[in-house]
Parts: structure tokens; C-alpha cells; sequence
């Protein structure tokens, strides 16, 4: 458990990196995606569609 130091918080390397990606990384990785695939989808219907 992160303590207090001389007035600063004080943590292990184990304790700071316990980080946990919120709803809003989820969000993003996934509006990335499927932006992505939409591109590449209007990529190959301009391009190669024969």
C-alpha cells in the first residue's frame, strides 16, 4: 500500500504500475478498428474492384 514520505506518496514499482485501461481505451481501440477496416474497405472498392 503506497504510504506517505516527507509530504510525497511513495510507492513500490509493483504498486505504480498497476494501472487499470478504463471503458474509454476500449472505446477507442475499438472506433480505431473500425475505422480502419472502413478505409481499407474504400480503399478496395476504389482500387480493385474489377
Amino acid at each position: 500500500m503506497a504510504n506517505k514520505q516527507q509530504g510525497r506518496i511513495v510507492e513500490t514499482p509493483t504498486e505504480a504500475r498497476q494501472a487499470e485501461p478504463g471503458p474509454s481505451v476500449l472505446a477507442l481501440l475499438t472506433i480505431s478498428l473500425g475505422l480502419a477496416v472502413l478505409i481499407l474497405g474504400v480503399v478496395w472498392f476504389v482500387f480493385f474492384r474489377t
